[in-house]
């Protein structure tokens, strides 16, 4: 990579890095508000909040890399145009072939991450994701009791701990209303545990007081008390990991002993070839931004409007491929779409870039260029 290469290379990966790190913060920032609820019951909850958004990333990137690929080339080149340096590089005799060279070289960089991200790095992230958040939502010592609230977990029970920590649950209040007649137990505290697979409360310093059908109570003090929750949580029995979740491998040949794999084939064998089409997104739309602010004539007001209509293109260019892999999961002929949209649109993209038109244009550039950005 000569000089000028390696100039504009650097010009166009800084806003890149920039760009990408903006975008994955809002969404991460957004993927955070939507789990908040199971993250701030949990107890632990900074290290589940910290581990849920870096298995996020992964996906984050993927949808974002190849706009960020596009913001970032049209803010380069238009900062090389407002500094008039595209000019001076025309009037050196460097060509549009050579200017978008070190640009389809990063862009190539982008897609080949691009395409490592969503065969191997998302896959894993994404199973370790749910089953993050599968523990959180079944972890009964969290969601069981909160400290100073009465909880209802179960129609017909209570229950209420003044305050937890250590692992240990203080003053408890439980009331059991589910039989007749119900029975109210209390403990100076207690700990939450699993005995023959079912959550329980071992209680300890406590009393269990039930109401006689003569309308007295009977109480009886204990030391150590076991309650179990026989059938009050419905957890799940089954683990079934969605079409983002699974290697690429498993997408393309899923196991058709399973009733879930066989109902969901046409989804997964649109994620499996929308993984391997989107990274081509990151060259399409490259593309697109070099025809935008390399292609037509000098102006001294600026290249808005261009720069308007190749942003209104590369944002439908990137819906039609979403769409189209949406498509796809309902009708499996369609996955062929999702690898010629970008193909097409590096094809004429090229051609508008390198065509005859722009060797006829070379050969009119040089000083003329030059005059008209000094005049």
């Amino acid at each position: 990579m000569n000089t000028i290469s390696a100039y504009v290379f650097r010009q166009a990966l800084g806003p890149l890095l920039a760009i990408l790190g903006a975008l994955a913060a809002i969404a991460i920032l957004t993927q955070g508000l939507n789990q908040l609820d199971i993250i701030v019951t949990n107890r632990r909850a900074g290290f589940a909040f910290a581990w849920v958004t870096i298995l996020a990333l992964p996906q984050l990137i993927s949808l974002i890399l190849p706009m960020a690929v596009f913001i970032a080339v049209i803010y380069a080149f238009n900062r090389m145009h407002s500094e008039s340096e595209i000019a001076v590089l025309y009037g050196a005799g460097v060509s549009r072939q050579r200017l978008a060279r070190p640009i389809l070289q990063l862009a190539t960089i982008a897609a080949v991450a691009h395409l490592v991200i969503n065969v191997v790095v998302q896959p894993w992230a994404f199973e370790e994701r749910r089953k993050v958040f599968y523990d959180l939502r079944t972890d009964i010592a969290s969601s069981l009791i909160e400290e100073g609230s009465f909880t209802y977990p179960a129609e017909g029970l209570t229950l209420y701990a003044r305050s937890r920590g250590g692992g240990e649950l203080r003053d408890l209040l439980i009331n059991d209303g589910r039989t007749e007649p119900g029975i109210t137990y209390t403990a100076r505290a207690g700990a939450i545990v699993t005995v023959e697979g079912a959550p329980a409360i071992v209680m300890r310093d406590g009393q269990v007081q039930q109401q006689t059908e003569e309308g007295s109570v009977d109480v009886l003090d204990f030391d150590r008390y076991v309650l179990k929750f026989d059938g009050v949580f419905e957890e799940p029995d089954l683990f079934f990991l969605k079409a983002s979740d699974r290697t690429l491998f498993d997408l393309v040949f899923p196991d058709r002993t399973s009733h879930y794999d066989q109902r969901n084939v046409p989804e997964f064998l649109a994620e499996a070839h929308g993984r391997l089409a989107a990274p081509l997104l990151n060259i399409a739309l490259a593309l697109v931004a070099l025809v935008g602010v390399l292609t037509g004539e000098f102006s001294r007001r600026g290249y808005g409007r261009r720069i308007m209509w190749a942003s209104i293109i590369a944002l439908v260019i990137r819906l039609a491929s979403l769409m189209t892999q949406a498509a796809a999961a309902d009708e499996p002929q369609l996955n062929p779409l999702q690898y010629a949209l970008p193909l097409t649109v590096i094809i004429v993209a090229s051609m508008m870039l390198g065509g005859k038109a722009a060797r006829k244009k070379r050969r009119e550039m040089g000083p003329s260029v030059l005059a008209r950005a000094e005049a």
